[in-house]
């Protein structure tokens, strides 16, 4: 899956599109996702300044995005009309830094799939190192649900 059926799918936008293609998905089950991490990346302004690290927040952010592609395509639900919402999170354990010009690989396995309700186990790597992982919670709610 490339970035503009992923721009389809996601309603995330610049700066916070954090997924840059789908490598692998069995429906229902697991889903692959790959991020380049570029220098460019606007956290690394601030994150830190003469020594950049990918914030934690953000590769469980991306690790998100990839597990809500999976709900929606698994679900089968309508494009455009849902967006995923993080629910919970839980075990987060970071295990080694990412830096510009890394690959992250955003693996995510379906622990239970509900559109109220899942639950995902997501792990990070680079160059086939784990950097990070969490289970992931998240619901399916309609876009117009979350309009004040």
């Amino acid at each position: 899956m490339d970035i503009l059926e992923i721009m389809q799918i996601l309603p995330h936008r610049y700066p916070l599109l954090l997924v840059d293609r789908i490598l692998e998905i069995e429906l229902g089950k697991r889903i692959v996702g790959l991020k380049n991490v570029s220098i460019n990346e606007p956290y690394f302004q601030g994150h830190f300044p003469g020594f950049p690290l990918m914030p934690g927040v953000y590769i469980l952010e991306a690790l998100a995005q990839v597990g809500g592609i999976l709900m929606i395509k698994s679900l089968n639900l309508e494009i455009g009309k849902y967006a995923v919402v993080f629910a919970g999170i839980d075990d987060a354990r970071f295990k080694k830094p990412v830096y510009p010009g890394d690959q992250l690989i955003l693996e995510l396995e379906a622990i239970a799939l509900k559109k109220s309700l899942s639950k995902m186990k997501g792990t990070a790597k680079v160059d086939n190192q784990v950097v990070a992982e969490a289970i992931l919670y998240a619901s399916a709610r309609e876009l117009s649900q979350l309009k004040k």
